[in-house]
Order: structure tokens, then sequence, then C-alpha cells
């Protein structure tokens, strides 16, 4: 019998070509478990896996392991060293996978941590929820627009409990900013402009010499529905280095943009954009990469303006500037009719309209306090009730984003109507939401039905 990770060249062809014929369903044995069933029951041990063995992946395990009640038993990876050394930390538990489908068919398997690279988001999510599995699905949730709504159904259709991992939407400094912003203290908010900026310098992530993958790296696997391009060392690095490849990763905005943007959304409530306006390109940066180093963002929603900027050569960060040597800096501006709230991740600060807000005073907190992101899914895992940041909240975060990775891509506005969820006036560009994988992936265009 063969080992988990045995996977010949031929049998996945064969896997991918059936999934690409009859859809992801048909590859698991048996039927994907009915919406809302509960597993585990709630007093029962919750069997974890982790699907993509970088860092973030293993921050994420590692803090779910906090719960005493967590098993981890399955590890998967490409790259053997890594998965490998998630497995030596669980010897007595935990088998190790080459392809995740393998790993979707492990019976003692309840729950998978999805954090590989991003373009992998997408099919790995989709997959694990026809696999009866609940998820938490790292960010960017995914890179192109029919991704967002297919994630979104499929966790809908088999009744999945999923956390996205913007490990920031727990924090309680956001909770603090939510409270003041909904207070209308500040008045109505016309405009939230945000931003990420930092300083690679000309050199961004450098240069390599071309060198063959590792020999237990499998790099067609790795690249998977993306386009496979020359093996290049940086961009296996980390998820930083991912950044700076536009077809793993879509560049630095759904890199970041997740966890900033998901403040004014989450305060003020905001649905769809009805249009989204995009503009950037690489300028200054020549390394190895081909992702833009600046981004500049314009979504219009019903009563809001929503901004966003993306810079990797200069780091300035307006009024929040503290010390003057580079560094990555991002920040949140409201700006209401009675004054103007910046906040990063851990501060808020409140600059009044002249005498607009005398007496002001932060509201009582009204949002509990998450016991952390991953934790948080634990929890919901057992209650069957969806996290705060579940699916059906944060594609409202993740699609801006990708509309404005369409938008900077096709060099015009996009017009997007809220309530059908689909790019009005504009064929070619609701065409192109929909992504064409490399061949054998096929996009399940099933889940875009609601």
């Amino acid at each position: 019998m063969k080992s988990p990770d045995s996977l010949t060249r031929r049998a996945f062809i064969e896997k991918a070509s059936t999934l690409s014929a009859i859809g992801f369903a048909a590859v698991y044995a048996g039927d994907p478990q009915p919406a809302g069933q509960p597993k585990p029951s709630p007093n029962s041990r919750i069997h974890v896996g982790l699907l993509g063995c970088g860092g973030m992946g293993r921050v994420n395990l590692k803090n779910c392991t906090a719960d005493p009640g967590v098993v981890v038993t399955a590890a998967c990876d490409v790259w053997k060293q890594r998965r490998d050394a998630v497995a030596a930390q669980f010897p007595d538990t935990c088998k190790t996978y080459a392809d995740f489908r393998d790993m979707l068919q492990q019976p003692d398997l309840d729950a998978v941590i999805i954090a590989p690279p991003p373009h992998w988001h997408a099919l790995a999510a989709i997959a694990a929820c026809e696999a009866g599995k609940d998820i938490y699905l790292q960010k960017p949730m995914t890179l192109h627009l029919g991704e967002s709504l297919a994630v979104r159904n499929a966790v809908r259709r088999h009744g999945r409990i999923a956390q996205i991992g913007t490990q920031i939407h727990s924090g309680a400094n956001y909770r603090r900013v939510v409270e003041l912003i909904r207070s209308k203290q500040l008045g109505d908010v016309g405009v939230v402009r945000t931003f990420n900026v930092m300083n690679q310098g000309p050199e961004g992530v450098g240069h390599a010499e071309p060198t063959p993958p590792p020999a237990d790296l499998d790099w067609d696997f790795w690249c998977g529905p993306a386009e496979k391009k020359a093996f290049n060392p940086i961009v296996v690095r980390d998820a930083y280095y991912h950044c700076s490849w536009m077809d793993y990763s879509g560049g630095w905005t759904p890199g970041m943009a997740p966890h900033i943007i998901d403040l004014p959304i989450w305060a003020l409530d905001l649905g769809f954009p009805q249009m989204v306006s995009s503009s950037g390109g690489r300028f200054v940066v020549k390394d190895d990469g081909d992702a833009y180093d600046h981004h500049e963002v314009l979504w219009r929603y019903p009563n809001t303006t929503l901004t966003w900027m993306s810079s990797l050569t200069n780091s300035y960060d307006f009024v929040m500037r503290g010390q003057v040597d580079p560094a990555r800096r991002l920040g949140i501006y409201f700006q209401g009719s009675n004054g103007t709230l910046y906040s990063n991740y851990d501060m808020y600060r409140v600059i009044p309209e002249g005498n607009r807000m005398d007496g002001w005073e932060p509201p009582a907190e009204s949002i509990l306090p998450s016991p952390g992101q991953e934790l948080e899914w634990l929890e919901s895992i057992r209650s069957r009730k969806q996290p705060l940041c579940n699916v059906d909240y944060h594609v409202r975060v993740d699609v801006p984003v990708v509309l404005s990775l369409l938008s900077l891509r096709l060099g015009r506005s996009i017009q997007f109507d809220p309530e059908k969820e689909t790019i009005v006036g504009d064929p070619i560009a609701a065409r192109a939401a929909i992504p064409e994988y490399r061949a054998p992936w096929k996009f399940p265009e099933d889940y875009l039905k609601a």
C-alpha cells in the first residue's frame, strides 16, 4: 500500500482530469456532510489539518493548539521538508500528504487551516467544503470575483463553518473604532482613506540566479492553477515574497488591504461597491518579480467613497508619521462632518472640526472581546454558529479587492451591481472576472450559482 505522501505525475494528472470532468465532489468517498450537522459534538475533540505548511499556516496551527481539545491529524504541503517539519511536532497523530485531495479524504479530520499561496485558496477551500470539512481560510480569500462568489456559495451550500484569517479583526482597537464610528459622534463619514506603504527601494526583493527547484518540492503542483513560471527561490521563501508575483498573489493589495479596509467596511456596514477605479503600475522596482509597486484605488458606495493607496517605494504615512526610517506603515482615515478619526492596528485618535465634537466620549464597549481569530473559529465549530469574520461578511471585503485588480488589469473603471452581484455594461470585464486555470485544473463554475 502506498504511503499518503506517494503521488506520481501520472496519478496527479488522472486525479486532476477526473476533477475537471465531473467536479470536486466526486473525488471524495461519500457524500458531503449535510448542512448544519454538528461535527464534532460540543464535547468531542476537534481533529485539525494544515494545508500549506509555511510560516503563517504554522502560526495559525500553533494558535489552534492552545485549545486543549484540538488534535493535529494532518499536514499537507507540496514541499516535503515543510510538511515533515509540522508532522514532527505531532508525531503520534499527524499524517503527511503531498496532495490536499488525499488529505481531505482522511476520516479523522474535522477542520482544515488553508494557508497555501493565494492562487490556491479558492480551489482548496471549495474542495474542503465538499469534503465536509470546516475551514480557516487565510487572507486574501481569493484573487478573482468568480472565486469570491464561488467560495462563499460553497460554504453556504455545504453548511460549513468558515473563518477568514484576518487576525486583526479580532483585536480590541478595531472594536473600539467600530463603536465610535457607529456612535455618530464623528458625523456623517463621506470618505475613508486607507493605505499600506513601505520602501523596498528599486532593488525590491532582489534577484536570484537560475536554479532548479529543490528535489523535495513539486514545483508544478506549487504553481497549480496559475501560470507555471521558471522556478525562483525568492518566491517560495514565505508569504512576504509571494506578493512580488502577480500570478501567485495579486500583489500587495490583496496581501494587506483585507486587514485594512476591513475596518471601514465593518464600521460603516458597507455592502459591495457600485464602482471601482484603479490606477498604478510597476514604476520603480526592478527585481525578479512582476507585481505593481504602486496602486491607487477608489471604491464608490451609495453614501461613501473608500480609497486605497499602496506603495513599495515610499513609506510616508501623513500625520501618523513617527520614526523617519523606512518601515512598513498602514492607516485608516475616517473623515466625518464633525471630525476625523485616524487609526492603525493598535491606536486611534480623533481630531475634531473646530468645536463640533465638544464633549465627545468613547462610547460604552458593546462588541464582545474575541479569544483570537483561530480560537473563535474552534468555538464556532463546536456551536455551529458562524464566527464574526465569516465568508458572508468577508466577501464584502474580498470583492472590492479583486475588482480593484481587475480594474488595474483592464485599465478602466468597473461598474458593479451589488444586488445582482454582477459587473454591469462590460462583457469583457465580466468574462475576465472568471479565472481561467492552467490545465488540468478547472474553475468550478457551478458554484457561481448562489
